[in-house]
């Protein structure tokens, strides 16, 4: 009787088991799981630099025209106060944000690439629009998370936890803050997606085949990022900047265009650009090292990235 009873626990069993291994078999979810790996990776290592970008974009307005605060000086100046971790404020979030939303990044990606271009390679157009899909889907989902990591990182507001910013900022400020800087961060993370995989697919097809060695790969899969996130880092920049103002003044500005006339009058033509050394330094390496892992890992899983 026990025998029995055992066989058909074992038997009832079966259907989710099997359920089981085919969700983790499935092509989409090892591509989440491979783009939360290597989120996480690139994440940890250049969270100093986020933190740096984001101190010189939210500098006090009383800063006087033509005095110069560079990146050296904003990081000497918070190992000295805040010591060394305070280097690595904001990294929680950074986590929170970075490890589902890079895996919906990728798997989004891998999903319109298999379902559009299963035979061919995208053109350089669609590969635009292929990458800007994939990070708008990712942006939007992420918002809220990417409100608090600023807001971290800033040094203005005193969080005890991500989860517990994400409800402090719900009942003070309504959900509406929790999707502020909406438009700017679509405007910056589209087409810098779009204008990244554009570039890093253009470059890679420019490379010798005989320089593709499976000793090489990695390397020449990390230079061909680092060229396309210089570029598409620098062509972004302004809409960063709008961001970071918009999502650490929440209620100053009715609309996206007030922060822009905000930094104009403030800092003229070279606000917009403020920050944008540890910005495109940590952009490039977090995407340039982002897709190497990927890449890697989806190449060992036997999957086509």
């Amino acid at each position: 009787m026990i025998q029995k009873c055992s066989s058909l626990a074992q038997d009832s069993s079966l259907p989710l088991q099997r359920s089981m291994e085919v969700l983790v078999a499935h092509p989409v979810l090892k591509a989440f799981m491979c783009g939360s790996l290597s989120g996480t990776c690139s994440t940890l290592l250049f969270q100093p630099l986020d933190l740096v970008k984001t101190r010189l974009q939210t500098l006090q307005s009383s800063v006087q025209h033509g005095s110069r605060v560079g990146m050296v000086t904003v990081f000497l100046n918070v190992i000295r106060t805040e010591k060394l971790l305070g280097l690595w404020k904001g990294v929680s979030p950074s986590f929170v944000r970075c490890i589902p939303g890079v895996g919906i990044y990728f798997s989004t990606f891998f999903s319109l690439k298999q379902r559009f271009f299963s035979e061919r390679a995208p053109s350089a157009l669609e590969a635009v629009l292929l990458g800007a899909g994939a990070r708008s889907v990712a942006g939007v989902c992420m918002l809220p998370v990417t409100v608090v990591k600023t807001r971290f990182e800033s040094g203005r507001y005193s969080y005890a936890s991500v989860f517990g910013a994400l409800r402090s900022i719900y009942v003070s400020e309504g959900p509406r803050a929790l999707f502020s800087g909406l438009t700017a961060t679509l405007l910056r993370d589209a087409p810098f997606s779009g204008i990244y995989v554009m570039f890093y697919s253009q470059t890679k097809k420019s490379v010798p085949a005989e320089v593709w060695s499976a000793p090489c790969v990695p390397l020449v899969n990390f230079g061909c990022g680092v060229v396309a996130g210089v570029l598409a880092a620098l062509v972004t920049q302004p809409a960063d900047v709008v961001k970071t103002q918009v999502q650490i003044r929440p209620g100053q500005y009715r609309w996206t265009g007030d922060a822009v006339r905000y930094i104009y009058r403030a800092h003229g033509l070279r606000g917009f650009f403020r920050g944008a050394v540890p910005r495109s330094l940590r952009r490039t390496l977090m995407a340039a090292m982002a897709w190497t892992v990927y890449e890697q890992l989806m190449a060992k899983m036997g999957l086509k990235s």
